[in-house]
C-alpha cells in the first residue's frame, strides 16, 4: 500500500534502520530490538553488530539468535474494546494488569494506536505495523476521538459550548472540543465529547475544570473507526480494503480482503462489518 505525503504501508523501503526491520517482523519491539543489538545477538550478513545506528536493505540476510528473520508480515488493525481496570501498557510499574494480559493468544504481537486510561473503556485500536500507529496518533491526521461521557451533577450547557474556543487549565492549552449535553438526570448526566488531541486525561480534567467528576468515560469512535457492537474484550479485525479507504491509499492487486474479519475476544462472539449494527445507547449502558 502506499500513500500520498509520504506514508507508506507494505512497501519495501531502501534502507531502514536494522531495530525497525526486526520490530516490523513481529520478534520484539523496537526498544528490545535494539537492546538484543547491544547485546550483540543480531547478525547481519553473517556478521554481529554492535549499534543500532545500522541501516539495512531489502537484500540484507538478517538473523536473531542464529535464526533467520520471519518474513515480513503485512500491517493489520483490529478494533479492541478496552475494559475498565487494565492498563494500556506492555509493562507496569505496580504489577498491575494490563490489556496484554487478556488479549486473546492467537493474536500476533501487536501495539496500541494510542492510550486509554485505567478507568476509561471503549474502542482501542491494535496493529501489529509500528508506521501504522504513529501515522493514525499523528494530530495532522485529523482524526476525532468521540467519547460518551457520564458526569455528576447538573451540566450548563452554555459552559459546554463555551469549550469549542479551546480552554487553558494549570498552564496546559486544549484545543477545540466539541461537547453537548445528551441527557440530564437527577444527579448525573450524560454527554458526547470529541476532541482531536488526545492529551492525558483531557475529558476528565476538562469536566473537572466545569466542577464535574466524571464516572464513566466510553471512547465510542476513533477517527472513522466506531466501537458499534463490540461486547467488553472483544477484538475484530478490520479488513485491509477498509484500512486502504479510510486512509485514502490504494491497495495493489491481489486477495488482499481473504485475511479472517474477526478475532474473537474472551466472549468468543463473531460479528460481520455487513450487518447492521445496533445503536449505543447511552441511557442503557450496563457497568462492566
Amino acid at each position: 500500500m502506499t500513500e500520498q505525503d509520504g506514508f507508506t504501508l507494505d512497501t519495501a523501503v531502501s534502507s531502514e534502520r536494522i531495530a525497525k526491520r526486526i520490530a516490523r517482523a513481529g520478534i520484539c519491539s523496537r526498544r528490545d530490538a535494539e537492546a538484543r543489538i547491544r547485546d550483540g545477538r543480531v547478525a547481519v550478513n553473517g556478521e554481529i553488530i554492535e549499534s543500532p545506528a545500522f541501516n539495512v536493505s531489502p537484500s540484507d540476510l538478517v538473523s536473531v539468535d542464529n535464526k533467520p528473520l520471519p518474513e515480513r508480515e503485512p500491517a493489520r488493525l483490529w478494533r479492541y474494546y478496552k475494559p475498565r481496570g487494565l492498563i494500556v501498557s506492555a509493562r507496569d510499574e505496580k504489577n498491575r494488569e494490563t490489556i496484554f494480559d487478556k488479549l486473546p493468544g492467537h493474536l500476533p504481537r501487536v501495539m496500541t494506536v494510542g492510550r486509554l486510561d485505567i478507568d476509561s473503556e471503549g474502542l482501542l485500536l491494535l496493529t501489529n505495523d509500528g508506521d501504522l500507529a504513529r501515522h493514525l496518533e499523528l494530530p495532522s491526521t485529523g482524526w476525532s476521538r468521540k467519547y460518551r461521557v457520564r458526569v455528576q451533577g447538573h451540566v450548563n450547557e452554555e459552559q459546554l459550548a463555551g469549550l469549542a474556543k479551546g480552554v487553558t487549565i494549570d498552564g496546559i492549552r486544549y484545543g477545540q472540543i466539541a461537547a453537548r449535553l445528551d441527557r440530564q438526570m437527577n444527579s448525573n448526566a450524560w454527554l458526547t465529547m470529541s476532541i482531536r488531541e488526545g492529551k492525558n486525561r483531557e475529558i476528565r480534567r476538562i469536566m473537572e475544570h466545569l466542577g464535574h467528576q466524571v464516572s464513566r468515560l466510553i471512547r465510542v469512535s476513533y477517527g472513522p473507526f466506531q466501537l458499534v457492537d463490540l461486547g467488553d474484550s472483544e477484538v475484530e479485525e478490520i479488513r485491509p480494503r477498509i484500512i486502504a479507504d479510510q486512509l485514502g491509499i490504494s491497495l495493489p492487486a491481489g486477495p488482499n480482503d481473504d485475511r479472517p474479519t474477526l478475532t474473537a475476544g474472551k466472549r468468543g462472539q463473531h460479528a460481520n462489518h455487513s450487518r447492521k449494527p445496533p445503536r449505543h445507547k447511552i441511557n442503557k449502558t450496563r457497568r462492566r
